[in-house]
């Protein structure tokens, strides 16, 4: 409403000027009209076909500057209207060669605001009138005169059109910088929200990780309780560990997203800290084995942080869903060193070996237990396993979850890594 609000007002202020254009346009041809043409006939009274200057002759003079009052709206149409009445005009014997300023105002509007068609149109119509009043008046022209007219309508027809391109192109500059601008705009948002869902993720792994392990300290503490109070106090102190481990990492991210936050510099977790993991877990009552194939190699920051990270997920799973009296097996194969092929031999631990799909060189993560398998209600679709698909299929690697036949759950990835580094 307040933008059709403001268009009226627009609107109304644009007829508002062209009306007040419009008088001050008849009293100057009026007075032109008025000294001008009765010199005119002074000097040429002789001709029977001039006549002197008179009411009617004020009148169309006057008349035929009111079109200019809608020169926005209806350019065209006014400017028929003009030279209709100046051709009168000339007809009637009112004026010496005179030229209407009112028409080439018009015939300029009619070519800044109308399409090359319609202002040529107008063009061909301001000569054909100029022809017809030049022949069916009383006063004739020199061929250089009439050269002169001819170009003053075709000059302010030129600068009509000149001036209608240039607005365009500005439009056109605007309408690209606008387009920038959204493109951009929408750039930020997705940018924004990836890196939302990135820390979403990262929290999540946090969270889920350190909250199920203090949860099995926790239980493990009350049961033994009563019985063996030094073992509960050495749970507890366990959760209370953790907990402070789980607040520190939380920060550390949070505090990313503070502007200049010295917490931007810190070091993610990486494969470097899976025994500490590993140690993590088999206090927290899940019995871990870490077997490592090979020399671990200088890995890129993101695969680094996306193994650990699904080492830990799938660590937390099993302590959740394996159930009590199992173990777990986390198997880590780094690429040997100058081989860009395809990993032969098999995984500490039973994991098979090689990048499945002929991958090159890279580096392969499983984690598998031996605890319910099928028959434990593991779900697949929660944010834990999906977040792990993520980070797997961003580095263009290939990742296998589900049970084993012989018992137990599997999670197993494999990430390339160039020239096997």
């Amino acid at each position: 409403m307040s933008c059709a609000y403001s268009e009226s007002v627009r609107a109304d202020r644009t007829l508002l000027h062209d009306t007040g254009l419009a008088v001050l346009l008849a009293a100057g041809s009026l007075v032109f009209y008025l000294l001008f043409d009765q010199a005119a006939w002074e000097a040429q009274g002789q001709l029977a076909q001039v006549h002197a200057p008179d009411l009617l002759g004020s009148l169309l003079v006057a008349l035929s500057a009111a079109p200019v009052a809608v020169r926005r709206r209806w350019p065209l149409a006014a400017l028929s209207v003009c030279v209709a009445i100046d051709t009168l005009i000339d007809a009637l014997g009112y004026s010496v060669g005179r030229i209407g300023i009112a028409s080439l105002v018009l015939l300029y509007s009619v070519a800044a605001r109308r399409g090359l068609a319609m202002s040529m149109a107008g063009l061909l119509v301001t000569l054909l009138a100029y022809l017809a009043g030049s022949l069916a008046g009383s006063a004739t022209l020199s061929v250089p005169g009439h050269v002169l007219v001819v170009f003053v309508f075709t000059a302010a027809w030129g600068l009509g059109r000149t001036i209608r391109l240039r607005r365009a192109y500005l439009d056109e500059l605007r309408d690209r910088a606008d387009r920038l601008e959204r493109a951009k705009e929408a750039d930020t948002r997705a940018a924004r929200a990836e890196e939302r869902s990135r820390i979403a993720r990262e929290l999540h792994d946090v969270i889920a990780h350190h909250v199920s392990v203090m949860t099995v300290q926790a239980a493990a503490a009350r049961k033994v309780l009563r019985s063996d109070a030094d073992l509960a106090g050495e749970a507890l102190t366990a959760v209370e560990d953790t907990g402070r481990k789980a607040m520190a990492e939380m920060r550390a991210m949070v505090s990313v997203l503070r502007a200049g936050s010295p917490a931007e510099l810190g070091p993610q977790p990486g494969m470097s800290a899976l025994p500490a993991l590993v140690e993590q877990m088999r206090e927290a009552g899940l019995p871990t084995r870490l077997d490592v194939g090979g020399e671990p190699p200088q890995l890129p920051a993101g695969i680094d942080l996306a193994a650990y990270r699904l080492v830990q997920e799938a660590l937390t799973n099993s302590l959740r869903h394996a159930g009590p009296g199992a173990s777990a097996v986390v198997g880590v194969r780094y690429p040997p060193e100058g081989l860009p092929g395809a990993l032969p031999g098999a995984l500490p631990g039973g994991l098979p070996g090689g990048l499945p799909g002929g991958l090159p060189g890279g580096l392969e993560v499983s984690v598998r237990d031996d605890g319910r398998g099928p028959m434990g209600p593991v779900k697949q679709t929660g944010h834990g396993l999906a977040g792990i698909r993520e980070r797997v299929a961003l580095y263009g690697g290939i990742l296998n979850i589900g049970p084993l036949p012989g018992g137990g759950f599997e999670v197993r990835a494999t990430f390339p890594l160039k020239d096997g580094r």
